[in-house]
């Protein structure tokens, strides 16, 4: 049996990522998706009617031009990322918004009394944001950088704990914040939460807060083009049951969760390593609802209505309030919105004059509810009117996610909560947690380091780790003329 074949298990952005490193260094691969389509949620779908494309997953990448693989392999060279001047903005008040830039000191101005809390929190970790992407793409153990590592950490510890509003003096610095520190969706302040948003909000004023033209699934076919183009293979509509399918491969990677693999390894996994699974984590969940709209959403802030990314929630407390009430297992009645416009940006997302809007609520993991009508009120809020542009809406529950993509278990779409145990420790602590005990069996998945988001990183790692152990030197993985 040659040892150059290799299966990998899920065609989300981590398992392509894996399956074109392998195949760039000569492996014969074949990818195995269950779905009819590729990408999981990295994908771009008709969802409402003909001609409005909406992301089924992700909308906006900050990772697309930080993550280290997405670098090595020159995603900006391949499709065109539109980076708006505005990162994102707040949605503080009825009449009210608060605006992140990329320009970094004009946003500061626009702060006023927080001018300076911002510079000290942000300007460190913007400045140095290619080593800083290194700190949070990796296995934390040994950390890469440490001044960067420590940085951050300083940073998480005072923005993740009962002190995280005594370096503000207005609401609007601390909401402006918050509402990305609120991705993770976790009760806050944590410091779980405010590590990956410090992240984040640095980004926004480094390489910006992107939007793929096309959408999202331009990322996926990218990726499977490459793969194609070196002898790769990807078969769609295959549901694996069992690793057993698998053992004509000499290298296998899995795109799933802990708990898929429990299912498919069957009683080949070691009692202590199964029971470390066991006790890996799932957070709350989202619910998603799409909109096809007949002109763009009427925000009364003039700010709003130039924002391609908006997080929509009041102030710091009435955030941190939304999201006490998900972890309690209750429905907000104000719900945390993260909210994007990408037909603003990208022409191409809607027919002429028409555009599409993306938006992710809070819910308690397993939800069943239908939120259309939760957004749509608490749009209206910062909106009014916003409920006469709607052509039409397509909905998913939190069981909804779970169903369109195993791995978002009860609709948490971190596969499996981003506390800060699980930051550190995913699935499990050391130097390679995409190793299983299983020869060639590698886990690449959200679930693993680094975490959730669009950016390749666990399968990049994981490949690197198999063609390490295989003896095989990395490719290079640059577009080729």
């Amino acid at each position: 049996m040659s040892s150059g074949r290799a299966i990998v298990v899920g065609s989300g952005p981590n398992g392509l990522a894996g399956a074109v490193v392998l195949a760039r260094a000569g492996l014969d691969v074949t990818v195995l998706e269950r779905q009819d389509y590729i990408g999981g949620a990295a994908s771009t779908r008709e969802l409402t009617l003909p001609g409005f494309k909406h992301d089924v997953g992700s909308a906006v990448h900050p990772m697309a031009v930080h993550s280290e693989f997405f670098r090595a392999f020159g995603l900006g060279e391949r499709i065109e990322l539109i980076t708006p001047e505005m990162s994102y903005a707040h949605a503080f008040a009825a009449d009210r918004a608060v605006v992140a830039w990329r320009d970094l000191e004009r946003t500061a101005q626009g702060l006023g009394a927080d001018a300076s809390t911002w510079r000290r929190l942000l300007w460190p970790l913007a400045a140095d944001a290619e080593r800083l992407s290194e700190v949070a793409g990796g296995a934390f153990m040994p950390f890469p950088h440490p001044v960067v590592a420590l940085r951050l950490g300083l940073r998480a510890l005072e923005q993740g704990s009962a002190a995280w509003n005594s370096a503000f003096a207005t609401d609007e610095a601390a909401a402006l914040l918050t509402g990305v520190i609120a991705h993770t969706n976790q009760r806050l302040p944590a410091i779980g939460a405010a590590a990956p948003g410090l992240v984040l909000a640095a980004f926004a004023h480094a390489g910006g807060w992107p939007i793929p033209r096309g959408g999202s699934g331009a990322i996926t076919q990218a990726l499977a083009d490459d793969l194609t183009a070196h002898g790769g293979r990807i078969e769609t509509g295959v549901d694996v049951t069992s690793l057993a399918e698998l053992d004509h491969a000499d290298t296998v990677l899995l795109d799933l969760t802990p708990r898929a693999f429990i299912r498919l390894a069957g009683g080949r996994l070691p009692a202590a390593y199964r029971s470390r699974l066991e006790r890996f984590r799932y957070g709350d969940a989202v619910a998603k609802v799409d909109f096809a709209l007949s002109e763009p959403v009427p925000w009364r802030a003039p700010e709003l209505r130039e924002a391609v990314t908006i997080h929509a929630g009041g102030t710091r407390a009435d955030i941190a309030r939304a999201d006490a009430d998900v972890a309690a297992g209750r429905l907000p009645e104000h719900p945390y919105l993260l909210l994007s416009q990408p037909s603003l940006a990208d022409g191409t997302r809607a027919p002429a004059g028409k555009h599409v809007l993306w938006a992710y609520t809070h819910v308690p993991a397993g939800s069943t509810a239908d939120r259309t009508e939760a957004v749509v009120s608490e749009i209206e809020r910062f909106a009014p009117g916003f409920r006469d542009t709607i052509l039409a809406s397509s909905s998913m529950t939190a069981v909804d996610v779970e169903r369109l993509n195993p791995n978002f278990i009860g609709g948490d779409i971190a596969a499996g909560t981003a506390n800060l145990p699980q930051l550190l420790a995913r699935p499990r602590l050391g130097p390679a947690p995409w190793r299983t005990p299983l020869p060639g069996v590698y886990l690449c998945s959200g679930s693993t380091a680094p975490g959730p988001g669009v950016h390749g990183q666990a399968g990049w790692h994981a490949a690197r780790l198999a063609l390490r152990e295989l003896r095989m030197p990395e490719p290079d993985l640059s577009p080729e003329p």
